[in-house]
């Protein structure tokens, strides 16, 4: 077994490298999103006004089981953009 010795700035400088590339690989956006993602990204309390907006055909679902339900997470981005307003 190898022992490899640093000095302690040099092993923090390590850490803080790592630290930001895995912060890197997890903003990886997910291309499907759950019910209670999307609920929270549009600030929505009912379950009702997800349905509402998947019958209308704003929001992009698939239903790969029976009770699950996901979201596309492009179509959401869209929707928003949607009712972008410019400012004065």
């Amino acid at each position: 077994m190898e022992v490899i010795i640093i000095e302690t700035e040099a092993f923090y400088k390590l850490i803080d490298e790592i630290i930001f590339k895995v912060k890197e690989n997890l903003k990886i956006e997910k291309e499907w999103i759950t019910e209670k993602e999307l609920m929270s990204i549009l600030n929505i309390k009912s379950k009702s006004t997800i349905q509402k907006l998947r019958n209308q055909g704003e929001i992009e679902f698939s239903q790969p089981v029976r009770k699950l339900i996901l979201y596309n997470s492009k179509s959401v981005k869209l929707f928003i953009d949607k009712y972008k307003r410019k400012s004065f």
